[in-house]
């Protein structure tokens, strides 16, 4: 009898092969049944001479119906004439070509591997020569052919071309809500294993129609968003024309539709941080380039600018306007904005075509670069000896000098941060808040994460921080990658930040919740700082269960030991998220080009400070002192 090695080494008759090889019978250029579609995009014009041209794939089969489970058209609604539109026929012999092919037949299955094993006991007397670590390759193996499965599985099509992944994909779902729709921050983690794999039209398409829902006059409460707001998501709906046919229609949330009704900070600089990616992975940057590319990132970084009352450097945003999208007590200058604010800052200037209407936006944006990392540096940087010192502040000082700037009381220091911060100055980490009166001293992963990945921190901020992770590993890391927010709010703190959410409570969804979607970044942090062991570690603890458990959304308790209580299976990012740690770790080099080096130009610029005549000459030595920090 073949041994069981032998028999998954040499099977050919794997269920997702199978599918794959019944889906290429139904290729268009092999099957004239799909060419045969009567299609028109309406209100967009795609000549060849056009710059918003979006090619189409050549291999995609487009499946078209008038059925509301359609992949491409989820919920039939009334369609608004926000943009390009494709009216479709359904093909009738559909269903027989479908049969004829072999997708209605039921796959074969591999067979218990421990039957295998027992038989392979008896004929040799001996399991010890199992090539055990051949077996484990072969099991991670398909693992990640699963995880490509149902990625392609998510991708939503457009037209006729492929536009993005929806959130979550679980045919058991029957109310998915809001997660059937593709999100700007939910895409990018997908975008990235797409194009690390050679297949950027996605991307491209994904940009470029994002592009086209920038600031539609959507409203809330009679209110319009600011030129140049990115939706948070979009979907493609459908309506009845006439007959059979139908029409594609694209509908934007601005936040008029989410839970809390909060317009999206983050979604503006995620589109900058992925065009940016895009241009370094594929090489082709002749879409940066486009005009109405560049007036897009124009528009998010003129917003983003735009001077208010707040005379911090740091953004001042809303609660749930992010990752974290629901009442947690971020309101103010969270971190996640400022790191993700800084990288698209940096990527807008790398991307930026410089003439004379674009100059003073450049110089703004060096400014504003320079102001973030000293304020960020400097004032929400942490370790044990920095404890101690807030420990100690004075309070209630009124000069141009004084030491506790922004006036926190000593009682914030709560004793389960003296507890917890390593005694080791080796250790630190960057608060999740800073404002005044207030100081948020949460560990927050991403916001952690992207100052390593953007160069916010110093090298040796960063490399502090990741040693903070190593240190504690069980907290932030525990039976699942990685923790979102450490510690969790509890008893009357929960009941008074979240307004007693039920689906934050302690050590769940945003409040401590571990979410496996941070892999990816966590992979790009350590691999920039030369730490791709404790990334190999994430990645192969992730990777026992995140196949068995259905890919959830996020995982509770304390050590993340259960799948979350509300979490979504087959959630998209999470299966994007384990593909780009995975293809980082073996492509160092692509990795390289997604984070940024320490800019020594940024340090040559400016760290000012007020006089009564107003700003004067920058001080070039406390601005270089800045990287020894």
């Amino acid at each position: 009898m073949m041994n069981a090695k032998a028999f998954l080494e040499n099977s050919t008759m794997r269920p997702s092969k199978c599918l794959l090889r019944a889906f290429t019978r139904l290729s268009p250029s092999r099957d004239t049944a799909f060419q045969s579609h009567h299609s028109r995009c309406i209100n967009q014009n795609i000549n060849n001479q056009d710059p918003y041209r979006i090619t189409k794939l050549r291999n995609v089969v487009q499946f078209c119906t008038n059925t509301p489970s359609s992949v491409t058209t989820q919920v039939a609604s009334e369609a608004r004439n926000l943009s390009a539109s494709r009216t479709c026929t359904k093909d009738p012999t559909l269903d027989k070509i479908i049969s004829k092919n072999g997708l209605n037949v039921k796959p074969l299955t591999v067979e218990r591997l421990e039957e295998d094993e027992k038989d392979e006991e008896v004929v040799n007397g001996d399991v010890s020569n199992i090539d055990k670590d051949g077996l484990e390759n072969v099991r991670r193996k398909e693992i990640e052919e699963e995880a490509w499965r149902l990625l392609r599985q998510s991708v939503v099509t457009y037209c006729g071309s492929p536009v993005g992944t929806m959130a979550a994909n679980d045919p058991t779902d029957t109310a998915p809500l809001n997660y059937d729709q593709v999100f700007i921050r939910d895409f990018v983690p997908s975008a990235l294993a797409f194009l690390m794999k050679g297949e950027g039209e996605i991307v491209r398409n994904f940009l470029l129609y994002t592009l086209q829902l920038q600031s539609w006059e959507k409203t809330v409460d009679c209110y319009s968003p600011g030129q140049g707001l990115m939706p948070a998501s979009f979907k493609v709906r459908t309506s009845p024309l006439e007959e059979d046919k139908f029409e594609e229609v694209l509908d934007p949330d601005f936040g008029e539709s989410a839970i809390g009704r909060v317009a999206p900070v983050d979604s503006g600089l995620w589109w900058i941080i992925l065009l940016r990616a895009y241009g370094k992975i594929t090489g082709d940057y002749s879409l940066q380039e486009r005009v109405d590319v560049q007036t897009g990132i124009k528009m998010i970084a003129n917003l983003c600018l735009a001077d208010g009352f707040d005379m911090f450097p740091t953004l001042l945003v809303t609660d749930g306007s992010c990752m974290i999208d629901r009442r947690m007590g971020i309101h103010g200058h969270p971190l996640e904005i400022q790191a993700l604010f800084y990288s698209a800052l940096r990527s807008s200037r790398e991307m930026i075509t410089i003439n004379d209407s674009s100059k003073n936006l450049v110089r703004t944006i060096n400014n504003r670069l320079s102001a973030i990392s000293f304020h960020i540096r400097e004032n929400y940087w942490v370790d044990k000896g920095k404890i101690n010192e807030i420990y100690r502040y004075k309070t209630e000082e009124y000069s141009t000098d004084a030491t506790n700037k922004f006036n926190i009381y000593p009682d914030q220091v709560s004793p389960w941060l003296m507890d917890w911060i390593p005694e080791s100055h080796r250790c630190g980490f960057l608060v999740g808040n800073l404002q005044p009166a207030h100081m948020d001293f949460r560990f927050f992963t991403l916001g952690n994460l992207w100052s390593i990945i953007s160069s916010l921190g110093t090298p040796k901020q960063n490399q502090a921080i990741l040693n903070l992770i190593e240190e504690k590993w069980d907290d932030l890391i525990g039976h699942m990658p990685l923790k979102i927010c450490f510690p969790a709010l509890e008893s009357s703190e929960w009941h008074i930040i979240t307004g007693s959410d039920p689906k934050n409570t302690p050590w769940s969804y945003h409040n401590g919740g571990s979410w496996p979607t941070l892999l990816w970044q966590f992979t790009l942090a350590c691999m920039k700082m030369g730490r791709p062991e404790l990334a190999v570690k994430a990645v192969t603890l992730a990777e026992k269960r995140l196949q068995a458990d259905r890919w959830p959304e996020y995982y509770d308790t304390r050590y993340g030991k259960f799948i979350g209580k509300k979490s979504r299976l087959y959630q998209t990012w999470t299966i994007a998220g384990f593909l780009t740690a995975k293809q980082l770790l073996q492509n160092p080099e692509m990795a390289s080009s997604l984070f940024w080096e320490e800019d020594f130009e940024l340090l040559e610029t400016c760290v000012c400070v007020l006089t009564k005549s107003g700003r004067k000459s920058c001080s070039r030595a406390a601005a270089k002192s800045q990287i020894l920090i």
